[in-house]
């Protein structure tokens, strides 16, 4: 009968430790996954930047902006120059084709000059 209490309380006491090794690692707010989830969706976001499709929509996308800015007229061109300007601001220059890079650098130019 002693033998079968030490060995319960045996149990319950490593179940208590690792509760307790779980609790310090996790702690109340999950201290780990506050350290290492913004790393990790980091990755996840600049793999996902480094696709051919993310790459090719995002060009498709900012070529179908600037057939839509040239046949817009006056008082639209403004409000998609902000809109294309906006787009583009994150996505590398060197990763554009080259006319692309040329009509948003001229856009650039152009609210510079307040035009």
């Amino acid at each position: 009968m002693k033998e079968t209490m030490q060995a319960i309380g045996a149990c319950l006491g490593i179940l208590a430790l690792i509760l307790a090794l779980a609790w310090i690692l996790q702690g109340n707010d999950f201290f780990l996954y506050k350290a290492f989830a913004p790393k990790y969706e980091q990755v996840r976001r600049e793999t996902f930047e480094q696709t051919r499709s993310y790459n090719h929509g995002m060009i498709q996308e900012l070529q179908n902006m600037q057939y839509q800015y040239i046949q817009a007229d006056k008082s639209h061109k403004e409000a998609l120059a902000s809109i294309i300007l906006h787009r583009s601001a994150d996505y590398p220059e060197d990763k554009m084709p080259a006319d692309l890079r040329d009509f948003i650098r001229g856009l650039k130019r152009d609210r510079e000059l307040g035009r």
